[in-house]
């Protein structure tokens, strides 16, 4: 923390499910399983080549998918393949969800989906709409784009540096190598504190993407990046797989994390690797305060701080007669609003999972934690599982974690 307040860190959810529209199958005297649209399967041949000239390593064949004449395109996307040159792709491929028709010109809506080879059990998504035209019967590209509302690529930003630590890869834009190897190795250490903290199975490895500003973090994340100024790193990711499978990214927030000494450092990583860790058992039931609360708790376990110098946000809250009436909200935990109560909100979060484990027990603390995230739903999700594991109603366990901060942080 090195004296400048408490090491706000976060992440990111989005929920499994989200299928891909379904080309419509055509009926009668046609062939089954073919598209309606002819262009279709023309066209995903043409995207095939490109994702295994990805993948290969061919420069010439990913190029070969343009446009004759295409000269500006062909300079911008000789320049993105020469970006990721160092990225060690398992697989990329585009999933057509749908083809519009402007003229002699189609338009492909797709998802395309990457893999880091080593790194990721399923696939990294990214909206894309490609336009295509047709030449001779071969369907070439004419423009890539972002899909509507989607984020920017690494590889977009500039040239990506690749280092591998032991456990961990850390793909860097505009940074030197040593920066990078100490990202490795940081990343690297924290790794037996959150197994310790957190025995369930998981990948146990981690990519860590590093921009080269604020400015460009707020691409990756597709948000402002007002928002995210005084946060160290976010971790983005799936929540609600059942089967554990991850391909998380931890984005460091290059202005914020440099702030930071070796501790601070420390702690953020941990924290960040936690999230990965409990991705399987974090769904869209887990409220803020438990995912963030928890994140920190595996974070500052066994630091050797007190609660005074963990929480001083909450602490001058609570030494001034300000004890909160509830655990925090989820919107508590928005970026871009008041620091302080920002940070209260991570404070409360940290305590009420030190309170679990204090009175019943790591043990029922994760157990507290995957109950949670098992639930179909938000509502009552919290409530049943206090019941459930540690035998007390949502309004008791309030008050208990209230007389907790007077206790700990009067």
């Amino acid at each position: 923390m090195a004296g400048q307040g408490r090491i706000r860190c976060a992440s990111t959810r989005r929920t499994a499910g989200l299928g891909l529209a379904v080309l419509l199958l055509a009926s009668g005297c046609t062939t089954a399983h073919k598209p309606l649209d002819p262009t279709v399967d023309a066209i995903q041949e043409t995207l095939d080549e490109r994702g295994d000239a990805v993948v290969d390593g061919d420069r010439t064949r990913y190029l070969k998918a343009l446009a004759p004449g295409a000269t500006a395109l062909r300079s911008q996307q000789a320049t993105e393949f020469d970006n990721m040159a160092d990225i060690p792709f398992r697989s990329w491929e585009y999933r057509i969800k749908g083809v519009r028709h402007k003229g002699a010109r189609a338009v492909a809506d797709t998802e395309l989906r990457y893999r880091v080879d080593g790194f990721d059990t399923v696939p990294v998504t990214a909206a894309r709409t490609l336009e295509l035209t047709e030449r001779d019967g071969r369907w070439y590209v004419t423009a890539d784009e972002p899909g509507t509302g989607a984020p920017q690529l690494l590889w977009q930003q500039g040239d990506v540096a690749a280092v591998r630590g032991s456990r961990s890869l850390v793909l860097g834009v505009g940074h030197d190598d040593k920066r990078l190897r100490e990202l490795a190795a940081a990343t690297d250490r924290a790794m037996p504190a959150v197994t310790a903290a957190w025995p369930s199975k998981w990948a146990g490895r981690v990519v860590v993407l590093v921009p080269s500003s604020v400015e460009s973090m707020g691409r990756l994340l597709g948000a402002p990046a007002a928002g995210y100024r005084g946060i160290a790193a976010v971790t983005t990711g799936e929540t609600g797989r059942k089967d554990g499978a991850t391909a998380d990214r931890v984005i460091i927030n290059p202005e914020a994390y440099g702030l930071l000494g070796d501790f601070g450092q420390g702690i953020v990583l941990t924290h960040e690797t936690t999230h990965v860790a409990t991705r399987a058992d974090t769904s869209a039931a887990t409220p803020m305060w438990l995912s963030e609360g928890f994140a920190d708790w595996v974070a500052y376990r066994g630091a050797g701080r007190t609660a005074e110098e963990t929480a001083p946000e909450l602490r001058d809250a609570v030494r001034a007669g300000e004890v909160p009436g509830a655990l925090p909200a989820d919107e508590d935990f928005a970026f871009g609003g008041d620091a302080d109560a920002l940070a209260r909100a991570y404070e409360g979060g940290w305590l009420a999972c030190v309170l679990i484990a204090d009175r019943w027990g790591e043990d029922e603390l994760r157990e507290f934690y995957r109950t949670v995230g098992k639930a179909e739903q938000r509502e009552g999700a919290v409530e049943r599982a206090l019941g459930e594991v540690l035998g007390v109603t949502e309004g008791a366990f309030t008050a208990l974690w209230q007389g907790y901060l007077r206790e700990r942080l009067g």
